[in-house]
């Protein structure tokens, strides 16, 4: 069964794109490919209890077992050594990226203390947006005994917009709550 995000977007949200940015084609109009959440865990090296975190905290929030990503070289000044593991991520696609965004949007956002909209300054001008997750309880999902440290993390969400105007008026559109 598809998001009622999903449903919308193609119903709705289409049109109204393809009018506003003045393409021909909806065919044209961006659309979501990817959502990709990766989570650093660098204590990992001294201590393997964070990565089993970070693979509960993902899983519990996308619904998806998340890869451990290992490191590609030794760093002596850090006690890194290579193949050890040092994060989790995630990469969503179809109906659980949507709903992984409408969830993000309408209860994990609004939890977070003084609030006041996303900076528009996470695109990297190919209309792709990276957001920081200072604390993963946000999320309604994860339960406060079973983590044992706070950690961030960061969220990319990948469009098929050819710049940051497109990809901004997309987001927008899906209802990400941007400042300006």
């Amino acid at each position: 069964m598809a998001s009622q995000l999903k449903s919308r977007y193609k119903k709705e949200m289409v049109l109204a794109l393809k009018e506003e940015l003045g393409l021909k084609n909806i065919f044209q109009v961006p659309k979501l490919q990817k959502i990709v959440l990766n989570m650093g865990l660098g204590e990992a090296v001294t201590d393997g209890k964070f990565i089993e975190g970070g693979i509960y905290t993902l899983t519990s929030i996308t619904g998806q077992k998340p890869i451990v990503t290992k490191a590609k070289k030794s760093v002596s000044n850090f006690k890194l050594k290579e193949g050890s593991s040092i994060g989790v991520k995630v990469t969503l696609r179809k109906d659980r990226m949507y709903e992984f965004l409408e969830r993000l949007v309408s209860a994990a956002l609004p939890r977070v203390r003084d609030f006041r909209g996303l900076p528009g300054k996470g695109f990297d001008g190919k209309g792709n947006f990276t957001l920081g997750i200072v604390d993963q309880l946000i999320f309604p999902e994860l339960e406060y005994d079973k983590i044992h440290k706070v950690k961030g993390m960061n969220v990319t969400v990948v469009t098929s917009a050819k710049n940051d105007i497109e990809g901004k008026a997309l987001l927008k559109a899906l209802g990400m709550p941007f400042r300006n």
